[in-house]
């Protein structure tokens, strides 16, 4: 007997980069929330909120985002780089 299709929830991979020069990555976002007007915007919100309750929970104070880039343009940036690079 054929199994009943299980609702799917789609995530967007990124990258988070912190003023202290830390960076953690393939952080999930809900892909849903994305796009429209806000862009990326509501990612770097959700992710805020998620460094948060980390660090509540940790007892450490949160690191500041310095920005968020999608793994999918992040590694697409790091091949342009060392194209340019291996061409110097």
């Amino acid at each position: 007997m054929a199994r009943k299709p299980t609702p799917r929830s789609e995530f967007v991979l990124f990258n988070v980069y912190y003023e202290d020069g830390t960076q953690r990555s393939n952080r999930r976002v809900p892909a849903d929330i994305l796009g429209g007007i806000d862009g990326d915007g509501p990612a770097r919100a959700l992710i805020e909120e998620q460094d948060r309750e980390i660090s509540e929970k940790s007892g450490m104070p949160p690191n500041t985002i310095q920005r968020i880039v999608r793994v999918e343009d992040d590694v697409k940036q790091r091949e342009r780089d060392t194209r340019r690079a291996s061409a110097r």
